[in-house]
């Protein structure tokens, strides 16, 4: 499985753990969460339904609908619940590191109940913000925005310091 569908997954248990949800309203809270940087299309979004409800972490529901279609509501199962939580728990490496997959974890950290496991995930994201990064090498190091001429690389790792340094200080006063 690839890691995109991981995170869908992740979206999708998130979500229905809010409550029930049809389908449509589903890839519509999706959708606002991931923003236009990674739209979810009906290709991914229902095969990750299929393999949540073939895993017996989801149900599915048909109810009459406006038309003559079914319309099919999803709710989390009790081991939907348990396994969104064990997602949640152990959230590391590229979910940690990724800022789009980080924000999927971060969207529902609030699910698991032990204040200790919500920590243990902020620290593991303060710890990989607390490394050195950069976009661009030269030489034997990485490049800071002052050692670049390009406007537009000087551009990117002054935002990306700007939000580092943003986010490394909400996460110590949140962990504080």
């Amino acid at each position: 499985m690839c890691e995109s569908s991981t995170m869908l997954e992740l979206a999708i248990l998130g979500f229905l753990a809010e409550g029930p949800l049809h389908g449509y309203q589903l890839r519509r809270r999706i959708a606002h969460l991931s923003g236009h940087a990674r739209p979810v299309s009906d290709g991914s979004l229902y095969p990750a339904i299929n393999r949540l409800v073939k895993a017996e972490l989801l149900d599915r529901r048909a109810e009459p609908g406006a038309s003559a279609v079914q319309r099919h509501t999803l709710s989390l199962t009790a081991t939907g619940r348990t396994e969104l939580l064990r997602r949640l728990r152990e959230a590391d490496g590229l979910d940690i590191s990724d800022s789009t997959r980080y924000f999927t974890v971060l969207a529902f950290l609030s699910r698991l109940p032990d204040l200790a496991d919500q920590h243990a995930v902020l620290r593991r994201r303060l710890d990989f913000l607390e490394q050195p990064a950069s976009f661009f090498r030269g030489g034997d190091g990485l490049l800071s925005a002052e050692d670049t001429d390009d406007p537009y690389r000087r551009g990117m790792l002054t935002i990306a310091r700007a939000t580092s340094r943003a986010e490394r200080s909400w996460l110590r006063e949140l962990l504080a």
